[in-house]
């Protein structure tokens, strides 16, 4: 179970938004990175950013190039979870790797910054507690919630080896 406070979005945000070009060279220091997050779709969100919170955005979020390190600095800022209408493949592919959970919800205009949600990745519901509201999604499957459970595929990987896949 999730729960955290809303941050707000809109539609196509890019690895480019997430972990600004100019930034390249600090690729090898992901923490210093992550002080960057999303600085260039919202200035203050870096400063702002607190453990556990929800990041809520529409269609198409994580276009562009292939950075793994994308979502790592979002799992890195405090960010518990992304919910999204769509998301770009590879970022959804590289955000189960590295253990940030992701949720596809087509009902993110009915979320607004600084509600308070409650996400059970298990059962496929979100409750938006300051309105009162809940919503179902799609459950990932069981492989990849103990992915995500065990914080990325590498630990997937130590636990069980390659022979499960």
């Amino acid at each position: 179970m999730l729960k955290g406070r809303v941050w707000k979005f809109g539609d196509n945000i890019s690895t480019d938004h997430i972990a600004p070009g100019r930034y390249f060279h600090l690729r090898s220091n992901l923490p210093e990175l992550a002080k960057h997050v999303l600085e260039d779709a919202r200035e203050d969100f870096p400063e702002l950013v607190q453990k556990g919170d929800i990041i809520v955005a529409g269609k198409n979020f994580g276009l562009g190039s292939s950075r793994e390190h994308a979502p790592r600095i979002i799992k890195l800022a405090g960010i518990s979870c992304v919910v999204a209408k769509s998301f770009a493949r590879i970022f959804f592919r590289n955000s189960i790797n590295v253990g940030l959970p992701l949720v596809e919800l087509q009902e993110t205009d009915e979320i607004d910054e600084g509600d308070i949600l409650e996400i059970d990745l298990r059962r496929g519901t979100l409750f938006n507690i300051t309105k009162g509201r809940g919503y179902s999604f799609e459950p990932l499957p069981s492989f990849v919630l103990e992915i995500l459970e065990l914080g990325g595929i590498d630990e997937y990987m130590k636990k069980y080896g390659d022979y499960r896949f």
